[in-house]
């Protein structure tokens, strides 16, 4: 009959019960961003916006599409601060929009080791409106309000300081969920990232058959149905909205 028989742990060989062994390595840590060329200006928050412009008398105007069709062609880049919201779509912001971004921020930021700039004016285009009930006809209705147009891919607004993008994230995007048209909290490293993946996808794309041959090519006809902002933007903008997706 055969018996098996546990041999004894080698108590001699393990080390002493609680006290680690040593083990030899190198430790790559992360270096801490510098601070050092940064100033914090005397008013760091964001200024109050005027409601309406101080103009005694303004010009009634139509409502242009272009306004907030297509790209936009200012406030594209950061130039003081290292975070910001980017627009993705255009519309029209009014000043409850602003004054919401500007408390939303300030109550958040800490002044003393960040700042915030505004990369916006303030509401000037007048948008009229009639009172209810009122009837058709007798001329364009009076100024209701005044908004500030804004096209895709536009920078709001710029905040730096001696701050993370983990730190200002949170707020931002609170902020950037409660406007009108679709935006993001984006970094400065994060936007030349999205204009660098947008190229790669335009030169890796392997279908021929893209909207801008299509158009050049007249296939079916479908000039007599596109707009000559559809031809110019190769149909990634429709109205106010931004297709990213499309190449």
């Amino acid at each position: 009959m055969l018996r098996w028989r546990l041999r004894a742990p080698l108590l001699s060989r393990a080390a002493p019960v609680g006290v680690p062994e040593p083990r030899a390595g190198i430790k790559r840590l992360v270096m801490p961003p510098d601070y050092s060329g940064i100033v914090i200006p005397e008013k760091p928050k964001l200024k109050f916006l005027e409601k309406a412009p101080a103009v005694p008398k303004v010009r009634r105007e139509p409502r242009r599409l272009r306004d907030i069709r297509g790209p936009s062609q200012v406030a594209t880049d950061f130039i003081q601060g290292e975070y910001g919201i980017l627009a993705l779509g255009g519309g029209y912001l009014h000043w409850g929009h602003l004054e919401m971004l500007r408390l939303t921020i300030g109550r958040a930021m800490d002044p003393k080791s960040m700042f915030a700039i505004w990369r916006l004016p303030a509401p000037f285009k007048p948008l009229t409106k009639k009172s209810l009930g009122h009837r058709m006809g007798g001329g364009k209705g009076p100024v209701d309000r005044y908004v500030t147009p804004v096209k895709s891919g536009r920078l709001l607004l710029e905040l730096g300081g001696r701050c993370q993008f983990q730190e200002v994230e949170p707020f931002l995007l609170q902020a950037a969920r409660k406007l009108p048209f679709p935006a993001v909290p984006i970094s400065r490293a994060g936007l030349e990232r999205m204009r660098r993946e947008e190229e790669e996808r335009k030169l890796q794309n392997q279908n021929p058959w893209t909207f801008e041959r299509v158009v050049t090519a007249n296939m079916l006809g479908m000039r007599r149905y596109l707009s000559p902002y559809d031809l110019r933007l190769h149909g990634r903008y429709w109205g106010k909205f931004f297709l990213k997706h499309r190449v």
